[in-house]
């Protein structure tokens, strides 16, 4: 995949070659695990979390098409092999991360009224709001239960971690929702520091939790567990800057949203307020376009007023300096080289979309 900075500029989202292998390794070790856990949910519950995961249609017949690829979970097995633990260690860390990961999608697909997740039906959509809050609610206690039952040694830390991410993810998205009511400009505009503080939880800190929680639950040392942490985060914030990018200008193929879908909510992204920054006579522009019940017109004109300031490229050389930083995080502490290398690919996922 490549997402264009300008019309002559484009920048690589390409994964390294060792990122399928790994995904499908970590996918045949995790998935029977993940798959025996939604099993014991209640069959209401349980019918729209396994739609949510791919594994069926709304009715329940089986589905030959699968769920996201399985990257937070891969990075829960990567991060327990980097610290020298075994894969097996991590799995229930790996289904804890994926139970959580869903959860989140079903209900923000409820909170932003999307429809569709995957190129299929989201949950509320196929089931009802009702019905998708429970099997949600159903993911998160499954997801406690699955780290609380792991046993050993880390088996508290890991469940405490867990509830410090739930609360942060809350954080940040609470946040992200009151950002949309605030102006463009002014004394209640958001700023920079604002929103990388709000992507840094809503986004970074399920990826920060995803890399640290198999390493912890395996008893490993802070300072290699907090070193795998602020790399998630990184990889979290880059995902969130590149989201962003496709919330404006992704083709509605491959995002399943329409184009300039964030700009029309009224969501601060970062291509926008970085574009403020370096161009401040922005604002005013974006304010008189974007008010109360913009058009199509003017919402394509807003679309390139950021892009004409630097917008788009701001947020994808943003990114880059997240995958840098990330990978700094890692080879400053003594993990294992090729564990590194592994995630280091598989870190490149993180800017696709439909990861």
């Amino acid at each position: 995949m490549s997402i264009q900075t300008g019309p002559h500029t484009p920048v690589s989202l390409k994964a390294g070659p060792s990122a399928p292998a790994t995904l499908t390794r970590c996918r045949e070790l995790v998935e029977p695990a993940l798959r025996k856990a939604v099993q014991g949910l209640h069959p209401g519950p349980g019918r729209i979390a396994s739609h949510a995961f791919g594994w069926c249609e709304a009715d329940g017949t089986p589905s030959s098409g699968g769920g996201g690829k399985g990257v937070r979970p891969a990075l829960a097995v990567l991060g327990a092999e980097a610290v020298g633990a075994s894969a097996d260690a991590a799995i229930p860390a790996a289904v804890a991360i994926e139970l959580i990961h869903t959860f989140s999608l079903m209900h923000d697909d409820i909170m932003d009224g999307d429809e569709r997740r995957r190129h299929r039906d989201s949950a509320w959509k196929a089931f009802g709001t009702g019905p998708a809050v429970l099997a949600g609610d159903a993911l998160f206690a499954l997801a406690v239960r699955t780290l609380a039952e792991a046993g050993g040694a880390g088996s508290g830390a890991a469940v405490r971690q867990l509830a410090v991410m739930m609360g942060e993810l809350v954080h940040g998205q609470a946040d992200d929702v009151l950002f949309e009511s605030r102006p463009w400009t002014g004394p209640g505009a958001v700023d920079l520091a604002e929103y990388r503080a709000m992507a840094a939880r809503k986004t970074g800190a399920l990826l920060a939790c995803a890399t640290a929680l198999g390493p912890v639950l395996a008893g490993a040392p802070p300072l290699l567990t907090d070193a795998l942490a602020r790399a998630g985060r990184q990889w979290g914030l880059a995902f969130q800057a590149v989201d962003d990018v496709l919330g404006i200008w992704g083709d509605p193929a491959v995002t399943g949203k329409p184009v300039h879908s964030d700009l029309r909510r009224g969501k601060k992204t970062l291509p926008v307020l970085g574009a403020m920054v370096m161009e401040p006579s922005l604002g005013p522009r974006l304010e008189g376009l974007l008010a109360a019940g913009p058009d199509e017109a003017a919402v394509r004109r807003a679309a390139g007023l950021v892009e004409e300031a630097g917008g788009r490229a701001y947020a994808l050389r943003d990114a880059r300096t997240r995958v840098a930083a990330a990978r700094d995080h890692l080879r400053a502490v003594p993990l294992d080289v090729s564990c590194v290398d592994e995630l280091l690919a598989l870190s490149e996922l993180l800017l696709d979309r439909q990861v």
